[in-house]
């Protein structure tokens, strides 16, 4: 039985009751969910207004026990570089919560009517759980062309839409976003696009967590001092970063027997991509977070699966963007040293797993990652480490139909010094063999991945990642099983 909520702060009943000086506010816009940094017990409630609210606040309990506590939420805003607009977003930290439980909570500000949703904490220890995962989503909303037209949020297309309903279909307790969340930085208004998003992504993310990984959509022009001010604002994330321009850009998280750390790799991979180009803007201080993260994951004895979600890829064999030798210098070593397990990203537009990889094959210039084994079934990710491009969460501009047909790929290897025509640096571009290959989905442009945790039994039991990978399809948005596979490892808690 779990213990009622013990509040954080309290309010006076009725708690919801629209004081007569408050008429006109805005409405609860958006609800959405993140983790706090213990996902066992805690939880941040965030969601939108278009101008500023009193007294933001969440009250929250069990079902069993009822509405037992309450916490005020914070105000973020900020300026669109665009239009001038000042978006406000709300963020209440939930705490003391008792892991592995669910809750329901209730969302308002005076004069405005309660939203709600509920959760359930991750568990504590080793459990079986489920997660999701895709990148490169949009929003399926019409927007304003620059000639005051109607027009589509960029990129947009009802698979858009139909993802959701299908992370939805297989209830996990977090997502992982890896990227391109809206495109905004493309449409005339973008902050319509924003809110377009999280209208549509609240049908899941105010039941579970959605943990993004920014890309190189999210930076853009005049939002921050490097573009990535909106995002910044729109989420409350798990980061450790005391520097405000870098807050919230790279976290880590553990959900039972799982690390997931999360980066943005703008600042290390070659290709210029965003509204500005940023490569490098942490100075190498997210590389440390990341080897920092990773040597404490692997001397954990309670984590067994190091997950790392990102936007940008280091293994691609589709004529799209390419993989980026930036990311395989940079996060290659280590990856390799510390022995991660799997690698989500986005970025190119379809679906895509490597082979377990560690090191790279001998003399390649492009740093060819190296298959361990060309096991595709059941894999060991003790022996090397599982790329998965999950570039399929509903972007028009698919590029499935792009797979090199003679067994190679491309990988970016530098960058011309000043912007072309394009307001782009140029990328330069080298083949190789993709000896990584594992499998690709040539049919279907749309999708997500699921992943299963099996703790195992005993300490150094062997512990399995059952992963199903769906297609959402064109036109009803049905799902069907594209592939399913195991990886597989020891746990850390054995004789080492």
């Amino acid at each position: 039985m779990s213990a009622p909520a013990v509040a954080d702060t309290p309010f006076a009943a009725p708690a919801f009751l629209p004081t007569p000086d408050s008429g006109g506010a805005p409405p609860v816009q958006g609800l959405h969910l993140t983790f706090g940094k213990d996902p066992g017990s805690q939880m941040v409630v965030s969601w939108l207004t278009d101008s500023p609210v009193k007294r933001p606040r969440v009250m929250y309990g069990t079902l069993e026990h009822g509405l037992g506590a309450g916490a005020e939420a914070q105000t973020r805003s900020y300026d669109d570089g665009k239009s001038g607009r000042t978006v406000y977003v709300h963020h209440a930290a939930l705490s003391r919560l008792t892991p592995g439980t669910d809750y329901v909570y209730i969302v308002s500000h005076d004069g405005a009517s309660p939203d709600s949703g509920m959760f359930r904490t991750a568990p504590r220890g080793r459990a079986p759980l489920t997660f999701t995962s895709f990148g490169d989503q949009s929003a399926p909303q019409v927007t304003w062309a620059a000639d005051g037209t109607v027009a589509l949020d960029a990129n947009s297309t009802p698979a858009t839409k139909d993802i959701v309903t299908g992370i939805e279909q297989v209830a996990p307790l977090f997502h992982l976003l890896n990227g391109d969340l809206c495109y905004a930085n493309l449409d005339v208004d973008r902050v319509r696009t924003w809110n377009n998003f999280f209208t549509n992504n609240t049908r899941s993310a105010r039941f579970r967590p959605w943990m993004p990984a920014a890309g190189n959509h999210e930076i853009e022009k005049a939002n921050g001092p490097i573009g990535l001010g909106a995002y910044q604002t729109y989420f409350d994330l798990p980061s450790t970063e005391t520097d405000a321009e870098l807050a919230g850009l790279w976290y880590a998280f553990t959900a039972g027997s799982v690390r997931v750390i999360v980066l943005q790799n703008d600042d290390n991979c070659l290709q210029d991509g965003g509204d500005v180009y940023i490569s490098g803007y942490s100075g190498g201080r997210q590389l440390a977070f990341l080897e920092k993260e990773l040597r404490a994951a692997r001397s954990s004895g309670d984590v067994d699966w190091v997950v790392v979600a990102m936007h940008q890829v280091m293994i691609s064999s589709s004529d799209a963007n390419g993989a980026d030798l930036g990311l395989r210098q940079k996060y290659g070593p280590l990856f390799d040293k510390y022995g991660v397990d799997l690698v989500v990203c986005g970025h190119e537009h379809n679906y895509e797993r490597s082979l377990a990889v560690r090191g790279v094959v001998s003399g390649s210039e492009t740093l060819t990652p190296n298959p361990v084994s060309q096991a595709t079934d059941s894999i060991d990710t003790s022996l090397g480490t599982v790329h998965m491009v999950l570039g399929g969460g509903g972007v028009s501009g698919t590029t499935n139909q792009s797979f090199f047909k003679d067994g190679t790929g491309k990988v970016i290897t530098a960058v011309s010094a000043t912007a072309g025509s394009n307001g782009k640096r140029t990328s330069t571009y080298v083949k190789e063999q993709a000896v990584w290959t594992g499998v690709r989905d040539l049919e279907h442009p749309y999708g997500f991945a699921a992943f299963t945790v099996d703790p195992g039994r005993h300490p150094g039991d062997t512990t399995t990642l059952h992963v199903t990978y769906y297609n959402v399809n064109k036109p009803h948005g049905e799902l069907s099983v594209f592939e399913q596979f195991t990886l597989h490892r020891k746990r850390s808690d054995g004789p080492r």
